[in-house]
């Protein structure tokens, strides 16, 4: 299995150079030549989360160095659970929120470490790990690396605009992990990791890579739970389901639309977007315009130029294949405070600010189809909010609990990537 780039000018590799490199050469985003085809009868014999990933995984792996190395990576990334909970028998939420920092970025981070570890031990090399953060990714990447040998990580977050806890989550850190509070927005913050990866004498001086979801490394594990929570629908109610995915940074949503490529039993993917647009207003002219990015109550998706759309928009071959697959909706911050009042008083059950845009695009869905949202993050990391919706206080999972303890440490700069590399 080789990958190339999006932008079709730069050689194809295997999955572990993909994954070294991050970004390909000529500035575009690792995608499969060739898709493979995962036949689902070859699932069935997974009796756990780490054995579906394996076999979901392997093909994307055959004739790569880590091979024989997938079920040990996947054991180890994936050892916390991924439950379906159900509202009724044709509504469920799909959790992804009980990894170490309690977010779906959990499974892309760990799996990422666990394949950058091993594959710098056989080459006896350093890398430097830049990770651009508008809420959740970076405590996630800075929990997964922490104290891995070789391995230095610099996490870089919009001043101001994450919450309170998310921020003590990006910042609890020490060792080989330094924090970046940077004087903008996350736009700026992508833009900077960018900037240093077109850097040459920084990439060579450093070893750059990335772990935001621009990495194959973080996407591949993203397919797995698409099919995850769809063979569970299907054995549940024998339909397939529509996947309603909260979207920022489209990683999430690449992966489920990839998922769906090579063989999981999804019916439909929707797209649930705060006020962040640029997607929805693609598929409404055709034309994309990466935009400033605007501050929601649903923060981790204010995104004005999501990295994974020129992954997305490259798997259909122009807009009409595109708009006949892909559906979004734009939910506004008093929409998320109406949804998280009413999924509680509804059903006695908690969301964030981000599964809650998902819970209301629920409801524009005109489908006969069983439906589940992705739950992306613990609503106790979002309490300020959540908590006076709901009238009640938000329990803090263990995970959380721990790392909210720890001091923090951070510096504050200007959007200049070069004062990444100051001492």
């Amino acid at each position: 299995m080789l990958f190339m780039s999006t932008r079709g000018k730069s050689p194809a590799v295997t999955a572990s150079e993909a994954i070294l490199q991050g970004l390909a050469p000529d500035g575009g985003l690792y995608v499969p030549q060739l898709f493979p085809y995962i036949p689902l009868q070859r699932l069935k014999m997974a009796t756990s989360y780490p054995e579906l990933a394996y076999e979901v995984l392997a093909p994307f792996f055959a004739g790569d160095e880590l091979e024989s190395e997938l079920a040990e990576i996947c054991m180890e990334a994936f050892d916390f659970p991924v439950p379906l909970h159900w509202h009724n028998d044709q509504m469920a939420v799909l959790e992804l929120f009980w990894g170490p920092t309690a977010a779906f970025k959990d499974f892309g981070a760990r799996f990422l470490a666990a394949c950058m570890q091993r594959l710098l031990a056989k080459r006896d090399r350093k890398l430097t790990i830049l990770v651009a953060t508008s809420g959740d990714t970076g405590g996630a990447v800075a929990a997964a690396f922490h104290k891995r040998p070789g391995i230095s990580v610099k996490v870089l977050f919009p001043e101001g605009k994450v919450s309170a806890r998310q921020q003590q989550q990006l910042t609890c850190w020490s060792d080989n992990v330094e924090a970046y509070a940077v004087r903008g927005v996350f736009d700026d913050c992508q833009r900077m990791v960018k900037d240093s990866f077109m850097d040459p004498e920084l990439v060579r001086e450093y070893g750059l890579s990335s772990a935001n979801s621009i990495n194959l490394g973080r996407l591949l594990p993203q397919i797995v739970y698409a099919f995850h929570a769809s063979l569970e629908v299907v054995v549940k109610t024998g339909m397939e389901p529509d996947l309603i995915i909260p979207s920022g940074n489209v990683g999430n949503s690449c992966g489920s639309f990839w998922a769906k490529v090579v063989g999981a039993p999804i019916h439909s993917i929707v797209l649930a977007l705060n006020a962040n647009r640029p997607i929805l207003d693609y598929i409404e002219t055709g034309k994309y315009q990466k935009r400033p990015s605007v501050a929601t109550l649903a923060n981790a998706m204010d995104v004005g130029d999501p990295s994974n759309m020129e992954r997305l928009t490259h798997l259909f071959s122009d807009h009409a294949s595109f708009t006949d697959e892909v559906s979004a909706h734009s939910v506004s911050d008093e929409m998320i405070r109406t949804e998280i009042k009413n999924i509680w008083e509804t059903y006695q059950y908690t969301v964030c600010p981000h599964t809650a845009t998902g819970e209301y695009v629920r409801k524009l869905t005109q489908s006969i189809h069983p439906s589940v949202v992705y739950a992306t993050a613990h609503p106790a990391k979002f309490n300020t909010i959540v908590e006076p919706e709901i009238g009640s206080e938000v329990p803090i999972p263990v995970q959380l609990s721990e790392l909210l303890e720890k001091p923090s440490r951070y510096k504050t700069i200007d959007p200049d990537h070069h004062l990444l590399f100051t001492h």
